[in-house]
């Protein structure tokens, strides 16, 4: 019973130590993976290669298909770019197999994991930033192959008891059982690399044949697609959905794959060519190569075939892709929280100016009601992203980020003030400044001037409004009411205007501001504003300013 712990002890110190390392390779790695996914992925194929490296580094492949769940559900990238990469993950899945053959069976660089251990420990202890976040990845390296080698002391008590024949035969029929006995370990473990690292450890041990390894690797690899794709897609966004849809079929069309290349690698390790535990390996990283290879030029096919089987949703807001899964990769999250604020910029814009133009205060009401949910949801949805602090790039993206939304609530509240709108385009101070305005909105819909001019005529147009108001508010101060023709509340509305038009014109100038900034990964001075001091963009409700 006690090595039927050490085996058990075995498998969970690998699982915890595969957990502590691909956590700090994460924090490690930081944006650079992200950029990696975003910079190099052009093509299906140069998305599978870019997915295979990300994934190799990180040891997850969650991760890098979430940081491409996020590309996609930005817009950044094309589903059919995003296939690419989904590809190259499960290949790149496969360094964990070949980095236990080379360091931990060859090399046995076992006996160095203990003494690493504790230099890595007090690396960590005192160490700070970068340098703690390496010392952990190393320490979670230590307990993987301590895991391992307890995982074979505690097998090697079963040698003789444990053999080919404790498992189903070597047939067609045996593979798919074994098959789906791989399948049922990593939905049990939640880890394909362990369900290798034990199939290997068996494997070498003589407790299975090569033919039932492989086998029960297949069911590993098809497993992972079930245990984090499909499993954690339901209710999610359609992108989080396209995305497990298209990773469970491709993992169950490579597995068959290497149902077909089992007999063919098994003759190689039956010839003394390759050994059984490397065999396995290069099994392993061979049928998802070779499914890789198959699948990449059905890219265009595969993704048109995954877009009917999860369609879009004709009434989906804008938000139902801030998928609280994202959250995993702070860059995902930005990315579709950038995008979705987008989204709803455009739709204000376009009621705003609508309702500039032709006076559709209805119109603009309605969308206002609809949009309100949407700033609900990014405030929610924003909340919840966590950056470390030393993330100087990602941290300052976040704020730029929260700058837009901030001015984005502030423009949708002004936009609620009909009487002052409609004011706007009938008092004849206003009157050009409203249609410079409306002006301005309609050339960021349709995208007819570059950002950077638009910005600066906002800005003109701004400094414009502030030197009418205080040409107003001097005649006002200097003529009674009834000298001007207006009546008091007349004068008080025209003054309420001014001040809506100054204010929805500088909201509208900073939303582009900050888009760019957020768009640029950090935070930089506006020559026109410094670094908005203007109390509004931090004032905790928009009717304090009233």
């Amino acid at each position: 019973m006690g090595d039927f712990f050490e085996l058990a002890g075995g498998v969970g110190l690998f699982l915890f130590g595969m957990h502590v390392m691909t956590a700090a390779l994460r924090d490690l790695a930081g944006p650079s993976a992200r950029d990696v996914v975003a910079r190099f992925t052009r093509t299906p194929l140069s998305g599978a290669v870019s997915g295979a490296l990300s994934t190799a580094a990180l040891q997850s492949s969650t991760a890098t298909m979430v940081t491409t769940i996020g590309f996609v559900g930005a817009g950044l990238m094309t589903f059919a770019q995003a296939l690419g990469v989904i590809f190259g993950t499960s290949a790149g899945t496969t360094i964990t197999g070949w980095m236990v053959v080379l360091l931990g069976f060859t090399l046995q660089v076992t006996a160095l994991a203990m003494p690493l251990l504790l230099v890595a420990a007090l690396v960590r202890l005192f160490g700070r930033g970068r340098t703690a976040r390496a010392a952990t990845a190393v320490a979670g390296l230590c307990l993987l192959f301590i895991g391992i080698a307890l995982m074979q002391d505690g097998l090697n008590a079963w040698q003789g008891r444990i053999t080919p024949a404790s498992f189903p035969a070597d047939t067609l029929a045996g593979r798919v059982q074994l098959i789906a006995i791989g399948i049922a370990v990593t939905m049990v473990t939640q880890s394909s690399s362990a369900g290798v690292v034990m199939t290997l450890v068996l494997l070498g041990g003589g407790a299975i044949g090569f033919g039932q390894a492989a086998a029960l690797v297949i069911g590993m690899h098809v497993g992972t697609a079930v245990t984090t794709s499909l499993l954690t897609s339901v209710g999610g966004a359609r992108a989080v959905r396209q995305t497990a849809v298209a990773n469970v079929i491709y993992h169950a069309a490579s597995g068959l794959v290497g149902l077909a290349m089992i007999d063919a690698v098994a003759a190689l390790e039956a010839g003394g060519v390759l050994a059984p535990e490397i065999a396995l390996v290069v099994f392993h990283t061979g049928f998802n190569l070779v499914g890789t290879a198959a699948m990449l030029p059905l890219t265009g096919r595969f993704a048109a075939l995954v877009e009917r089987l999860v369609p879009e949703h004709a009434d989906a807001p804008p938000s139902a892709k801030l998928d609280r899964r994202l959250l995993a990769e702070p860059g995902a999250a930005l990315d579709t929280a950038a995008a979705v604020i987008d989204a709803t910029v455009v739709a204000l814009f376009a009621a705003l100016e609508a309702a500039l133009a032709r006076g559709d205060v209805a119109a603009l009401a309605a969308a206002r009601e609809r949009l309100a949910g949407e700033i609900a949801a990014l405030q929610d949805f924003l909340a919840e992203i966590a950056i470390d602090e030393d993330r100087i790039g990602a941290r300052a993206r976040y704020a730029a980020v929260l700058h837009q939304l901030d001015h984005l609530r502030r423009l949708h509240f002004r936009s609620g003030q009909s009487e002052r709108l409609c004011a706007a385009r009938r008092d004849p101070w206003l009157r050009r400044p409203a249609a410079l305005l409306r002006e301005c909105l309609a050339r960021h819909a349709v995208g007819r001037e570059p950002a950077a001019r638009l910005k600066a005529r906002l800005s003109r147009l701004e400094a414009r409004l502030t030197r009418l108001e205080a040409r107003l508010r001097q005649r006002n101060l200097r003529r009674p009411p009834r000298m001007q023709g207006m009546t008091a509340s007349e004068l008080f509305l025209q003054a309420d205007t001014l001040r809506w038009a100054r204010r929805s014109t500088r909201h509208v100038q900073r939303i582009l501001h900050y888009r760019d900034l957020a768009d640029g990964d950090g935070m930089a001075p506006d020559p026109a504003h410094g670094d908005d001091p203007d109390t509004e963009s931090t004032a905790p409700d928009p009717r304090a300013e009233l």
